[in-house]
């Protein structure tokens, strides 16, 4: 009788060799790779504006490879498809990066860092599927709206993972007063409604990606005043913050926090009106979408911050142990 022929099996032992390797502890890596998951979510978002500013978003046009018969551009395409797919290929290297982050922190027994981890790397392979989707139904602007909501996600996700990765993982209690927590709170829904609004309002601009992409239909000149209204509200709400936080413990360091906030609104708010007075220069309209952006970490930063770990218990005395060994 002929021998049966059967699969290998995996060598489990192997897995488990390599598995073991990994850290069983927070340490300086696992701070590293989420700093790098945070600015790398942050830059992608100046590429992706870079490719529709530059009229580049059909410079690949299909997904995943960039034409019909090629996955990379071809020298037919120009630099429009260089654009394009250079874009996509950071995505890759961001999967490597989320990749690496969880690893970094996936024996250390902090659930927390597991699922931020692992969220920011799922939600990279979503951005980049529907960024496949808005390439197949030629820069949809509701679409293209989506994208870059998922990419601030991605980015708070990515600042909630640094401000975790150095606190030592316990319960967190709040730490601040109802006030103080109901102002950051109203605080992070004006960012929100601003980053929104001004979603809407590139939908209604020129620069779409491509000559043919459709457009909202809003009126630009009306909405570049619509999106001011709950900038200034988020800026005086940061103000109230910043008052309020020489109030709170020295040790959640909310004055530091708070006060980046509120140096990107001033620096975002300079660049809006800037760009808005010069004709909406590309160079301008990129580092503002990078600005509202980095103003979500920063948000986000000062949310985390608001609560803090428990005390570790303390451990018992000899004496105290001796008399419950006693008992």
């Amino acid at each position: 009788m002929a021998d049966t022929l059967t699969a290998p099996r995996p060598d489990r032992r192997g897995v488990a060799s390599l598995l073991r390797r990994l850290p069983d502890r927070v340490g300086r890596l696992a701070r590293v790779f989420a700093w790098l998951v945070l600015i790398s979510n942050i830059l992608i978002v100046g590429t992706g504006g870079l490719v529709r500013l530059t009229g580049s978003g059909m410079g690949c046009d299909t997904w995943p490879y960039c034409t019909g018969g090629s996955l990379v551009p071809t020298q037919e395409l120009g630099v429009h498809g260089l654009i394009e797919f250079g874009n996509r290929t950071l995505t890759g290297l961001l999967v490597v990066i989320a990749l690496v982050a969880f690893l970094t922190v996936v024996r250390t027994g902090r659930r927390d860092l597991r699922i931020l981890t692992l969220a920011n790397g799922v939600g990279i392979i979503l951005q980049a599927v529907i960024g496949g989707i808005v390439v197949w139904l030629h820069l949809p602007p509701t679409l293209v709206g989506i994208h870059f909501v998922i990419s601030a996600a991605l980015v708070a996700n990515a600042a909630a993972l640094v401000a975790r990765v150095s606190a030592p993982g316990r319960p967190r209690v709040r730490a601040v007063t109802s006030f103080f927590s109901a102002l950051a709170h109203a605080t992070s829904a004006a960012v929100a409604v601003t980053v929104l609004v001004g979603i809407l309002l590139t939908g209604s601009g020129p620069h779409a990606g491509d000559d043919e992409a459709a457009r909202n239909g809003l009126d630009p000149v009306l909405w570049q005043h619509v999106h001011s209204w709950p900038a200034y509200v988020t800026f005086a709400l940061t103000i109230a913050l910043l008052i309020a936080s020489w109030r709170t413990p020295a040790t959640l360091r909310l004055r530091r926090w708070v006060g980046l906030l509120l140096a990107v609104e001033v620096v975002q708010i300079a660049v809006g009106l800037w760009q808005a007075r010069t004709g909406l220069p590309i160079v301008l309209v990129n580092i503002h979408m990078v600005l509202a952006v980095t103003l979500v970490a920063a948000m986000t930063a000062v949310v985390m911050h608001l609560k803090q770990d428990q005390a570790a218990p303390a451990a018992a005395s000899p004496r105290r142990r001796a008399t419950a060994g006693a008992h």
